[in-house]
C-alpha cells in the first residue's frame, strides 16, 4: 500500500496524479482510502471505463460525460447518476477519476 505522504507527493496542488505513469492498483487503493471509498470489482470497472474515456477524449470526464459513456458501455443499469454517486460519492466524475489516475475534470470544483 502506498503512505498518504507518499501519495502527496505525487499530486498536484489539487490532490491528483501529476503524472499517469505513476498510477497502479495500489495507489488506486490508496486514494480510494481518503475518499472512503472501498473498491470493489464494481469500482473497477468503472475506474476501467474512465481511463478509456481518457484515452478516446484527452480528457477526464465531467459527471453528465461520465453517466453516458457508462450507460453505452454498461447500459441503463449502472449509467445513471445514482448507481455511480453510490460507488464514487460526491461527484463521480471527480473522484472516480482521481482513483483512476487522471487528471481533475475541467469543470468540477
Amino acid at each position: 500500500m502506498v503512505s498518504e505522504t507518499a501519495l502527496e507527493e505525487l499530486c498536484d496542488e489539487n490532490g491528483f496524479l501529476r503524472q499517469r505513469e505513476a498510477w497502479s492498483q495500489d495507489v488506486a487503493e490508496a486514494f480510494a482510502a481518503i475518499e472512503g471509498v472501498t473498491l470493489t470489482a464494481a469500482h473497477w470497472e468503472v475506474l476501467s471505463l474512465l481511463q478509456e474515456f481518457f484515452e478516446a477524449f484527452g480528457d477526464s470526464p465531467a459527471n453528465r460525460a461520465l453517466v453516458n459513456y457508462v450507460k453505452q458501455r454498461l447500459g441503463a443499469d449502472k449509467g445513471n447518476s445514482l448507481y455511480l454517486m453510490g460507488l464514487f460519492p460526491g461527484s463521480p466524475a471527480r473522484v472516480g477519476s482521481r482513483i483512476a489516475g487522471l487528471p481533475k475534470p475541467k469543470n468540477c470544483l
